[in-house]
């Protein structure tokens, strides 16, 4: 803190307390009255025609067109000279002016005026460099430490904290008139002489308002007579003084210090104890204490001395004042930085409970989905034993529909060995109808009634064919039906094969069955295709013998004949292709089962080409019955 602040902390309070409006302005004749005090008090050379002329009542003027405070660092503060003036007389204006408006102790005051004077003058001292001037508690406690340690009395902390607890205290500090009013009330110093508190306050004023860094009484040898005389020292940052008396009216020496001059300790002599000596370029003084630790005072404090002179520092409690700041501002970021951080735990914390109550949010959630992923998966294992269940079922129905084929394959079978034995029985019968060809004259004779006989069939034979054909109508309306029954499975099972991915593989066991079982139905669709080819070849040879002519003329039943025929025939087509089995003939019905299994598309057309060549067959055998009639030459 340099001159100029040291200085306007004091002028400030002279000038609110000019201030009776609190407004902020001052009248002029006032503030002349007061520069003109600051004029004196600060040995500043002035005129006191230019000040009248500062200060006229009109609008012309530094003061009336810049404001006092431009001024007073302009015509005052800039001329101040360090060392031309005395600083206390400038607190005691200051201290006039402010004392007679703010400063009324109530009640039986513990502090003289001369006190109050001095605290308020370490008030200014130890308060922070803001405006309205105040002190923080910390300050407060310092000097109130330093106060009891001049007192050698324990500070009483208890009433200190209730002042500092207040809630004025806690957000702005103190003021320097709460300050007084609490060394006023005799809390602090209950049971302490006011002498002493007088002596403690003078010793702290000097010592921190007056940079006096040790007083006190020291043997001194002289530089001529070489006797020793006790004079009393004060020590201060940049010189050591000596008086005759305590009460510093005769001032008998002065030593300057500076970083040349040194401190060392001598040994007892000449009846002296406790010899030090200050070495300077020109002399060396030695001195003597009281005891050892005064010695050690006195050592230590002139080294701090020579070691704040040699740094270029006028003051070591501005010095310690701005360390404590430091250590404030410090003790402050930490705070701040402690503050932030918890504040970042805190956050982290409350982010942390936010992730755990997400966390717990998604492990209902999960919970919730896995619950119902298990109703899903048991409702498509409940849907896939129902298809297993239909799929079971259906195969049941074929291995049905395959058992009763093999029934019907077996009657089949053996028809067809009757069949083979009624061809025997024809083979037989060939050879008496070439006996029974001598009877054509005989035959003739029946020749008209089996005309009307042969009509009549064919009568018959139409019918059956009108029954026939739309037998097979109704069989195509069947066919078409089973395909769009087919078309819509297809859709369905389509519609239903996403789901149903799962279950495939596992039912690929059933589908291999039911493809081989579906191989084998088409091996019976292509043999009774075939068996259908045979039956076509089968009722032309059957029309080529229709009309045997027995012995004697005579003529065989039409239907006879037929049967005849169509065995004949399918004995001959088996043992012309080798003589195989006849494990594969097979009558087609008109319900035949296999029409209700799945077929593809291509086994559809085939089939739809062997209806229309069935058709034909049809039509050409009814062409060839209507001329079954005709004789045998």
């Amino acid at each position: 803190m340099d001159l100029r602040s040291e200085l306007l902390k004091c002028i400030w309070y002279a000038f609110t307390a000019l201030d009776v409006e609190k407004s902020g302005k001052v009248s002029k004749s006032q503030l002349k009255v007061l520069s003109h005090n600051l004029y004196t008090v600060l040995c500043i050379p002035h005129d006191p025609a230019a000040l009248e002329e500062h200060f006229r009542d009109d609008d012309d003027g530094p003061v009336s067109s810049q404001g006092y405070m431009p001024y007073l660092n302009k015509y005052i503060l800039d001329k101040v000279e360090e060392g031309t003036f005395v600083k206390e007389n400038v607190d005691e204006l200051c201290w006039t002016l402010t004392a007679k408006k703010n400063y009324r102790p109530e009640g039986k005051s513990v502090l003289p005026g001369k006190d109050a004077f001095r605290l308020w003058c370490l008030f200014i001292f130890l308060s922070e460099d803001r405006y309205p001037l105040v002190m923080i508690p910390d300050e407060v406690e310092y000097l109130l430490k330093k106060l009891c340690m001049a007192m050698s009395v324990e500070m009483n902390c208890v009433e200190l904290e209730d002042f500092i607890s207040q809630d004025s205290v806690q957000q702005n500090g103190f003021t320097v008139w709460a300050f007084l009013e609490m060394m006023n009330s005799g809390k602090l110093t209950r049971g302490i002489a006011k002498e002493t508190i007088s002596m403690a306050i003078e010793e702290v004023y000097r010592e921190i308002v007056g940079d006096v860094l040790k007083e006190g009484y020291l043997w001194k040898k002289g530089q001529l007579r070489r006797n020793w005389t006790e004079r009393w020292f004060t020590l201060r940052p940049s010189t050591l003084i000596y008086f005759t008396s305590e009460d510093r009216k005769d001032r008998k020496g002065n030593i300057q210090l500076d970083g040349n001059c040194c401190v060392e300790v001598l040994p007892d002599r000449d009846g002296k104890r406790c010899m030090f000596c200050l070495k300077t370029l020109t002399k060396t003084y030695e001195l003597s204490a009281s005891d050892t630790k005064q010695r050690q005072e006195w050592t230590t404090a002139i080294q701090t001395a020579i070691r704040l002179h040699v740094e270029g520092k006028t003051s070591l409690h501005k010095d310690l004042k701005l360390k404590r700041r430091e250590q404030r501002e410090q003790r402050e970021k930490r705070r701040e930085a402690k503050e932030q951080e918890l504040q970042r735990l805190r956050a982290l914390q409350e982010e942390r409970e936010r992730k755990m109550a997400e966390l717990e949010l998604l492990k209902e959630a999960q919970r919730q989905a896995q619950t119902l992923l298990e109703q899903d998966e048991q409702r498509r294992r409940q849907q896939h034993e129902q298809l297993q269940q239909a799929l079971e079922i259906q195969l049941k129905e074929a291995e049905e529909a395959r058992a009763s084929m093999q029934a019907e394959m077996a009657l089949k079978e053996a028809e067809a060995e009757r069949q083979r034995t009624r061809i025997k029985e024809l083979e037989a019968m060939q050879q008496r109808l070439e006996e029974a060809l001598q009877q054509e004259i005989k035959a003739r004779q029946d020749e008209e009634a089996f005309r009307y006989a042969q009509a009549r069939l064919l009568a018959e034979e139409e019918e059956k064919m009108k029954a026939l054909m739309s037998l097979r109508e109704e069989q195509e309306e069947y066919i078409q039906r089973a395909q769009r029954e087919k078309q819509e499975l297809k859709q369905e099972m389509e519609s239903k094969s996403r789901a149903l991915d799962e279950a495939q593989r596992q039912l690929e066991e059933v589908r291999a069955n039911r493809h081989r079982v579906d191989q084998d139905v088409v091996a019976a669709q292509r043999k009774l295709r075939q068996a259908s080819t045979n039956v076509k070849h089968w009722n032309v040879q059957m029309n080529r013998l229709m009309h045997p002519i027995g012995p004697g003329g005579i003529k065989l039943p039409l239907t006879s004949l037929c049967f005849l025929a169509f065995c004949v025939c399918h004995f001959l087509e088996k043992r012309s292709s080798g003589g195989g089995s006849f494990s594969s003939f097979r009558i087609p019905s008109q319900k035949d089962p296999g029409l209700r299994l799945k077929q593809k598309s291509d086994e559809q057309d085939e089939e739809s080409k062997e209806n229309m060549e069935s058709r034909g067959g049809c039509a050409s055998d009814k062409r060839l019955s209507t001329n079954g009639d005709m004789e045998i030459p």
